[in-house]
């Protein structure tokens, strides 16, 4: 998804950053898919003082301008919020640095967007999820960054993605597809459609109970995977949630479902064998007791309801996504060998199935948690 870019095109983008101090050096920073990021060094007073430097993929997010608006409006407010709290302003929620000429990005001269913020010293970013507590941590944070928005107008956000998880919109994509079968591909993957065919009532639950004001709209970060959370070095708790690209309007069962769907797993997300494959309902539980205390009570009942539905809901849109990339020439995705993208829907596949055998389970684990 990212461009090769130039050193020249970097520096002029670090040029007219507010940064602080003398330059020393840049390097590219962290594993993102879809933007560039650098780590810049500048020295003042003779200590280091780093920062974080973005290019924003305007191939995704096609309005940078209204991005960075959700991002000044979500921060200002945690920050107001962390205050009330007695919290550090400087550690909980991203801190913006403005550009020289006051704004909070900076469009060089080839029509690229960047932005840059404080770099959060003394933090761990994990990538993978070690044992059931760090899961826990990780339901906190997402549960708490709920709560401290559960009073933000929602209706002032842009989607910065359309239809980003509007599921019903993504199984007529994926139906679509289907049907065009550009690559020829659907003869052999007729199972996986099929199974996709049979669950298109689940699609549509979650758009319904919204539609008819059972589940109110929320701000959500519909990216809720574990590095998102960026955790204290001294205390090993959350901290920050980061990566607020995707912030904007959505419902609180499907961040909830989303980290579910990657965390609650016995196996990797692209893992060929299925036997190694299982949704483990230790972590489920680990995760749904975090989340909901994070939430401090803030979740209306039926949204608690939900949780188990939003679970499935996520790990089968996110399926569908793989095989219609699948079907259509492995073009969004990146992959890294032939059928990746199919490997990818199968376990996420695999894991609805496990679901829909433990759904008593689950309703009991939220109950529980409640």
């Amino acid at each position: 998804m990212s461009q090769t870019l130039s050193s020249a095109k970097i520096m002029e983008a670090i040029e007219n950053m507010s940064f602080e101090g003398k330059y020393l050096n840049h390097t590219s920073y962290g594993n993102g898919h879809i933007n560039d990021t650098y780590l810049v060094n500048f020295q003042k007073d003779g200590k280091t003082i780093p920062y974080i430097l973005q290019r924003i993929n305007h191939q995704i997010f096609k309005n940078p301008d209204a991005l960075m608006q959700n991002i000044i409006g979500i921060t200002s407010f945690l920050k107001e919020k962390i205050m009330l709290r007695g919290g550090d302003i400087n550690r909980e929620t991203l801190n913006i640095i403005p550009t020289k000429q006051g704004k909070s990005y900076y469009q060089d001269s080839l029509g690229n967007y960047w932005r840059s913020y404080v770099f959060l010293t003394d933090t761990t970013c994990y990538e993978i999820l070690a044992d059931a507590e760090l899961f826990y941590q990780c339901g906190y944070a997402f549960g708490h960054f709920q709560n401290l928005l559960a009073d933000y107008p929602v209706d002032t956000l842009s989607e910065t993605i359309p239809n980003f998880h509007n599921t019903p919109v993504r199984f007529q994509a994926f139906a679509d597809a289907v049907e065009a079968d550009i690559c020829g591909r659907a003869k052999d993957v007729q199972k996986e459609i099929a199974f996709v065919m049979e669950r298109e009532p689940l699609t549509h639950i979650l758009a319904n109970q919204l539609a008819n004001g059972n589940l109110p709209l929320r701000v959500t970060h519909n990216d809720t995977k574990l590095n998102n959370s960026m955790f204290d070095n001294t205390t090993h708790r959350p901290i920050c949630i980061i990566d607020l690209d995707t912030v904007m309007p959505g419902l609180s069962v499907n961040d909830f479902g989303d980290s579910i769907r990657f965390g609650a797993t016995t196996g990797a997300e692209d893992e060929p064998d299925l036997t190694k494959v299982n949704f483990d309902l230790n972590l489920f539980e680990s995760y749904t007791k975090g989340f909901l205390e994070g939430c401090g009570g803030n979740l209306t009942e039926r949204e608690i309801d939900m949780l188990p539905i939003g679970a499935m809901t996520m790990t089968l849109e996110c399926g569908m996504r793989f095989l219609t990339d699948y079907l259509q020439g492995d073009t969004y995705f990146k992959v890294h060998r032939e059928g990746h993208n199919l490997d990818r829907c199968r376990t996420q596949f695999k894991l609805v199935s496990d679901m829909e055998k433990h759904l008593d389970t689950m309703n009991e684990i939220v109950n529980k948690y409640r």
